[in-house]
């Protein structure tokens, strides 16, 4: 296969896993006849960009371009796009290709396909130059018409950005385990994932309870839509709670007593991961054995489910709560994000890049 011709974009990228991000130059190809090359309007600042940049996942290569969470418009086609036009709204979030043959791929679960996160939007292998894929810490970017999702056009762009990845690593397990009406709902832990586990369950029907370690979260997560909120170091508010719950997702990617949260659980009641400590969680067995209580993890949405989601969210009114950064204001931002200084996810105003 020859190799593309590629164009040049700005974006903010590093070098080293010390080094801070700073202005530089990218090549991206010019699209092939099924590629969608899309003007980046506003990027959400993941606390997994922080992973990527810092190499804290022992894979990043450099000069490396964080960023998935990516809205913007098209400005070119390729031949045999039929799913886009030039002008467009569009998304891409945390998968710009996978194998499109596997069986989870044939089944719409491209996060899982066989071949792993190879079609990362960063860190994964851009297959048309054989180089590390970059990501939306710039001006441009071409995907393949398939990885381009269509965004509501009720919704503010930059506020919905981070659905591409907290809005669809949280919507993924509450539909997958039925999440509705009737339900007694836990969220643990109110950022950047959990303040949108409690828009989605609250939009989905249940009665929501939030559970935080800070009691200066009660108001917020009470306005954000849950029913109760719940200080997890108050013993007695914790085993007021013992045996009632449903299912509860969990968000907090720090280390915690996670059997704290099991005994909660109901009969059949499912605990499902989304955040990611960096250590392993003991696990008691008598918590889960003693109930037939399950305890399980989800990773984003394929791409029909992600579709799915943005839907639902154009459907009703559902956007993430951001703070609007400039491109040279991300350091900082990386910063304050381990601090848990934001509410609740950092967004790009990509032209401040320019």
């Amino acid at each position: 296969m020859a190799k593309p011709v590629c164009y040049s974009t700005k974006a903010f990228s590093t070098t080293s896993p010390s080094s801070p991000l700073s202005a530089a130059t990218i090549e991206r190809r010019e699209p092939t006849p099924s590629d969608v090359q899309i003007q980046i309007l506003f990027c959400g600042v993941c606390h997994s960009d922080l992973h990527f940049a810092r190499n804290e996942w022992q894979f990043t290569q450099y000069p490396a371009v964080p960023g998935h969470e990516i809205v913007g418009r098209v400005t070119k086609v390729g031949t045999g796009v039929t799913k886009h036009k030039v002008g467009d709204l569009v998304g891409v979030g945390c998968l710009v290709d996978s194998c499109r043959t596997c069986p989870n791929c044939s089944a719409g679960f491209e996060q899982f396909c066989d071949l792993g996160m190879s079609g990362g939007t960063y860190g994964g292998t851009e297959k048309h130059l054989g180089t590390p894929t970059l990501g939306g810490y710039s001006q441009s970017i071409v995907v393949e018409e398939d990885f381009v999702l269509r965004m509501p056009a009720n919704l503010d762009p930059a506020a919905a950005a981070p659905l591409l990845c907290a809005g669809i690593t949280t919507y993924s397990p509450l539909k997958h385990w039925k999440v509705g009406p009737g339900q007694k709902v836990g969220i643990v832990g109110l950022g950047g994932l959990g303040h949108m586990g409690v828009k989605f369950a609250k939009a989905f029907g249940a009665q929501v309870v939030l559970f935080t370690t800070s009691p200066s979260k009660v108001a917020d997560g009470k306005r954000l839509g849950a029913h109760e909120v719940v200080i997890s170091t108050d013993a007695a508010q914790m085993a007021a709670h013992a045996g009632t719950f449903d299912f509860i997702l969990d968000a907090v990617s720090a280390s915690h007593d996670i059997n704290a949260y099991l005994n909660l659980l109901k009969r059949d009641g499912n605990l499902t991961l989304v955040g990611a400590p960096e250590k392993p969680l003991p696990v008691a067995a008598f918590p889960l054995i003693m109930r037939r209580r399950s305890l399980s993890g989800s990773l984003i949405g394929g791409l029909p489910e992600t579709q799915e989601m943005l839907d639902f969210c154009g459907k009703h009114n559902i956007t993430c709560d951001i703070e609007m950064i400039r491109m040279d204001e991300i350091n900082g931002a990386y910063e304050r994000m381990l601090k848990s200084d934001v509410k609740y996810r950092f967004v790009i105003d990509m032209k401040t890049l320019a």
